[in-house]
């Protein structure tokens, strides 16, 4: 058989069109040795292959455009086409096919959160069955059809009713399309028009055409000939479906039989809650493992030690079965339920550490009968890439009382062998090995109960990837050649954090993790997939560039863009700069700043910290150019904590930093540069000058190089999941990023009050693209009610020009303001508007807390004492608040959005 492809696509000088599959003669899935297409004038690329009965079956092809002069290859979003198989083999099949783009909004209704739940049994799939003759197969995608329709087609032809509605032919739905196969031989012609429609088969109804233009279809009138007319998606408007969401923390839900934090047990009330007002998604924070150190630090949910294990901090701990009546830890668990339950934030250390006593004697009462158990032992063999040495990580930190891998001695470095035999029957940490294994085993069994419950009322749950893992973890201890452990990640200086954010997380090794064909970040995906059917990536920044700091440095002001082009020394000299390595490049310290930022401890700071070069120039000791010797010193008391600030602000004090082994050639600017005293006593010559190189690099030079930087690794991890991916695009965003995410189909973020461009003051939610999530606030902001007090000019303005009233602005936030900015975001254009929870509580004077400064979840310029809000209201009281419930499910029905 000889398979023909024609697809029409506007390429330009220097692209060309090919064909993939997993047949030799179209490379084996290689797009190196894929077939390459001819090109036909005007937009028309064709070719042909010789294909065997027994590859017919199992032929699955897709298209390529191949751009020669960067030797990258763009793939259509299709996860493989087929062709016919009819009873008598025909000579020939012609495939006519349109190129399916990756953001075409129609790929968005067929991801995981759409066909599992929001648009399941719509249609259901039947039993394909070809009638013995046909010479046209046609195949159209419709994923947001009615329920009460069907596809149907007409044309200019007898076999097509001559454009007649009366008696319409009917597409039978196979998998994710719609198909027919018709006999047109007797059409006489060359060609035939058509169009599809939508039938009412119930009513017996015609509904109408789709948009557009006539389609065409080529009669070739040999009866050795099958024509394959694959149409896309059908014409209508997919930007009607609009949906609704909330948005909390696991550990903020509270019911009555909570354990002082919210588990996966108690989501199932929150599920039904969302299910009854009419709330179609519900979003998560990270659910992962961050017990590292034992402390107050582990609250931290974006530093996990794992990025595939779950936190023990939400097992529900019932469900492992009871204890004995006399056993000990069984009525501590019923005198600390009620106390824990009744505190008004999380007590992390208290209640994760009960947890893990009482799942620990759990075990040692069922370890026998676990390990002959088929589905715990399957688990296991399942998750070995991860869980090995999750487990063993775990371990080996209690048995050396250290997350630091470095200190463990023989086990300092990752050895599969050795970590394998810790499990060995004749190991004397075996059991502590398994007690793991049991913990995260009865994890996934919870989660993904609920998950499934979650399904069974029509809601979704979206959750959230961290950006980076904790330097102290099993995967950098695992994989140390994916991470760059000698930098750390953090963010810019923005309204957040006016000093920039430092993680303390390590950022990745892009180079090492790419020749692997992202193997970690995919499994990170298939492992999201168990209990998500969407997710938040967060920091889609971090796929570009990476906010960069030294590992010496404390602050994120001390980090650079990586990877960025850098400024070449000659650039100085070629915008006619007197370029001072010294001056530009060292802490700049004068007599007046000292005092400025010391006051009467200047002296001291002088004659302790600083040293004099040629003669009258200020430096800091060799001890005080590092951050994190200053801090350490300071924490020995050695100095007070102004001091310290002080410092920092020196060490700070400079205009660029030198790349790493760049010989003084290569710089990077200081963000901010502009605010600070080494700026400020230039010339205003030279101030203009490095402004405008300032900006040239931080807003010019890089767009083209960050976008080559977030292709390479975007549409390759998207395409290895059928998740909904949503971008976490704040910070200091570029055109570019803008742009990626729009050509690979992932739905951007906008916060009403943090626009995404200088020139505005406010994001209005009315003018927020189709595939865009809208919410007036963040886990990392306050809530409405919280940011309403903070600026009173602020507050003013918004009221004033985003909402429309006149006068003066209420000084607190009273309910009907909430209403408002809720009501605003509902009838929003965009896919997905989602809420926090303390935002959709605004609207009620009975219900919302009285303090709104209490109901913020994080603070990322202190994020360590952040991370503990829980609701002050439990579940079943707010199932039972009809008046706020049914409020709130009309709001989100009249605005379409159910």
């Amino acid at each position: 058989m000889k398979v023909h492809f024609s697809i029409r696509y506007k390429t330009v000088w220097g692209q060309r069109l090919l064909v993939t599959g997993n047949i030799p003669a179209l490379g084996n899935g290689d797009p190196k040795q894929a077939l390459s297409l001819s090109y036909n004038f005007p937009e028309e690329w064709t070719g042909m292959v010789d294909v065997t009965d027994e590859e017919v079956s199992r032929l699955r092809y897709r298209y390529l455009l191949l751009n020669e002069n960067a030797g990258t290859y763009t793939e259509e979003w299709e996860s493989g086409r087929t062709v016919p198989e009819a009873e008598k083999s025909p000579a020939h099949v012609f495939c006519y096919d349109q190129w399916n783009a990756t953001n075409d909004p129609g790929n968005i209704f067929l991801t995981a959160p759409f066909k599992k739940v929001l648009l399941k049994d719509r249609h259901r799939s039947s039993l394909l069955e070809y009638p013995k003759k046909f010479t046209h197969i046609f195949k159209v995608k419709a994923p947001v059809l009615d329920a009460r329709q069907q596809v149907c087609i007409i044309g200019n032809c007898d076999a097509f009713g001559n454009w007649s509605t009366q008696k319409p032919l009917i597409l039978q739905k196979y998998g994710d399309e719609w198909q027919l196969a018709v006999d047109l031989s007797r059409c006489g012609s060359n060609e035939v028009h058509y169009k599809y429609g939508f039938y009412d088969p119930e009513d017996g109804v015609f509904c109408g055409f789709e948009e557009g233009s006539d389609r065409s279809a080529v009669l070739l009138n040999d009866k050795k000939v099958i024509v394959q007319q694959n149409d896309g998606f059908i014409r209508t408007n997919v930007f009607g479906w609009r949906g609704a969401g909330v948005g909390l923390p696991v550990f903020s839900i509270r019911t009555r039989k909570s354990f002082g934090v919210g588990d996966f047990e108690d989501m199932k009330l929150f599920i039904d809650w969302a299910a009854k007002v009419g709330l179609k998604l519900i979003q998560l924070l990270p659910l992962n493992d961050t017990i590292g150190t034992h402390t107050d630090e582990d609250v931290l949910p974006y530093a996990a030690i794992s990025a595939f294990a779950l936190n023990p901090l939400f097992l529900y701990l019932p469900s492992l079965g009871r204890l004995p009546a006399k056993h000990p830890l069984a009525a501590e668990y019923k005198s600390l339920q009620a106390e824990l339950n009744a505190k008004e934030l999380v007590e992390f250390l208290e209640v994760v550490n009960f947890k893990l006593r009482y799942a620990r004697e759990m075990y040692l009462l069922q370890q026998e009968k676990y390990k002959s158990n088929k589905e715990f032992l399957r688990f296991i063999a399942d998750n070995e890439y991860w869980l090995m040495p999750y487990a063993a990580f775990c371990v080996l930190r209690d048995k050396f009382g250290t997350s630091d891998y470095r200190q463990w001695e023989q086990y300092a470095s990752f050895n599969e062998e050795m970590v394998r035999a810790l499990s060995a029957p004749e190991s004397e940490l075996r059991e502590e090995i398994f007690l793991n294994y049991y913990i995260q085993y009865h994890l996934h069994l919870q989660l993904s109960e609920t998950h499934t419950y979650a399904h069974s009322k029509g809601v979704v749950l979206k959750g959230d990837i961290p950006i980076g893992v904790n330097r102290n973890s099993a995967d950098t201890w695992a994989h140390p050649e994916f991470f760059n452990l000698d930098k750390q990640a953090g963010a810019p200086p923005d309204m957040f954090a006016v000093k920039g954010q430092n993680w303390e997380l390590p950022t990745y090794n892009w180079e090492a993790i790419q020749q692997t064909g992202f193997d970690w970040w995919k499994r990170r995906f298939a492992q999201m997939s168990h209990y998500f059917d969407t997710f938040r990536v967060d920091h889609i920044l971090g796929f570009f560039r990476i906010w960069q700091i030294p590992t010496d440095q404390i602050e994120g002001i001390m980090g650079h863009l990586h990877p960025s082009v850098p400024v070449h020394s000659n650039e100085f000299s070629e915008r006619s700069i007197w370029f001072d390595y010294n001056r530009y490049c060292k802490p700049y310290i004068t007599d007046p700043i000292l005092h400025e930022l010391f006051g009467d401890d200047a002296s001291w700071v002088k004659a302790n910290c600083l040293q004099i070069e040629d003669g009258w120039v200020l430096r800091l000791k060799p001890p005080y150019t590092s951050q994190k010797n200053v801090e350490e010193m300071c924490k020995e008391g050695l100095f007070s904590e102004k001091i310290k600030w002080g410092l920092f602000d020196l060490i700070s004090n400079v205009l660029f930093f030198e790349a790493e082994g760049s010989n003084r050639t290569l710089f990077y600017p200081r963000f901010g540069m502009q605010s600070l005293s080494t700026f400020r006593d230039l010339d205003f010559s030279t101030r203009a000058k490095l402004d405008d190189l300032y900006v040239d690099y931080f807003f010019r030079r890089q767009d083209a190089y960050w976008y080559k930087s977030g292709m390479e690794k975007l549409p390759a991890l998207k395409r290895s999941t059928n998740m909904l991916i949503c971008g976490e695009d704040l910070g200091m965003m570029t055109q570019c990023v803008t742009d990626a995410m729009k050509e690979t189909g992932i739905l951007s973020l906008e916060v009403q009050r943090a626009p995404k461009t200088n020139t505005q003051e406010f994001f209005h939610p009315a003018d927020a693209p189709y595939l865009s999530v809208v919410t007036p606030s963040t886990h990392d902001m306050s809530t409405i009610r919280g940011w309403w007090e903070e600026d009173r000019g602020v507050t003013q303005r918004f009221y004033n020009q985003q909402l429309g009233h006149f006068g003066d602005a209420p000084f607190f936030c009273e309910w009907w303001v909430c209403r408002d900015i809720l009501l605003q975001h509902l009838y929003s254009p965009a896919m997905w508007a989602i809420f926090q929870m303390q935002d959709l509580l605004g609207i009620s004077e009975k219900l919302r807390r009285e303090n709104p400064h209490e109901e913020r979840i994080n603070v990322p310029s202190n994020s360590r004492f952040s991370w503990r809000f829980r609701l002050h209201l439990t579940m079943e009281e707010l199932l039972e608040e009809d008046e706020w419930n049914d409020e709130l499910r009309n709001f989100i029905q009249q605005s379409g959005r159910s």
